[in-house]
């Protein structure tokens, strides 16, 4: 049995990356129909930020090892939460 190479990412520019560069009838044998939807697409609000907030975001998020956009939607997510006195948010 031969080891696959097939990419096991979940990041979309990783495997952007690697189908740039390589054939999928290499991968016949290996791939499978699915049903259900891969990629689901959300809401994108983008938010305009001061140089030095931005850099500000920037420093924090790096300090706790995540993206800006992350620790951005975290503080979202825990203003939401607070309004909405501890409820579920409607997602």
């Amino acid at each position: 049995m031969k080891k696959s190479k097939l990419p096991k990412s979940d990041s979309i520019e990783e495997l952007a990356e690697f189908w740039d560069t390589h054939d999928l009838t290499d991968f016949e044998d290996e791939l499978e129909e699915v049903a259900e939807l891969a990629f689901v697409r959300s809401n994108a609000i983008k938010v305009h930020l001061e140089s030095h907030d931005a850099e500000a975001v920037q420093k924090m998020a790096k300090a706790k090892g995540i993206s800006e956009e992350e620790i951005i939607r975290a503080w979202v997510l825990q203003k939401l939460h607070r309004r909405n006195n501890g409820r579920a948010t409607n997602r």
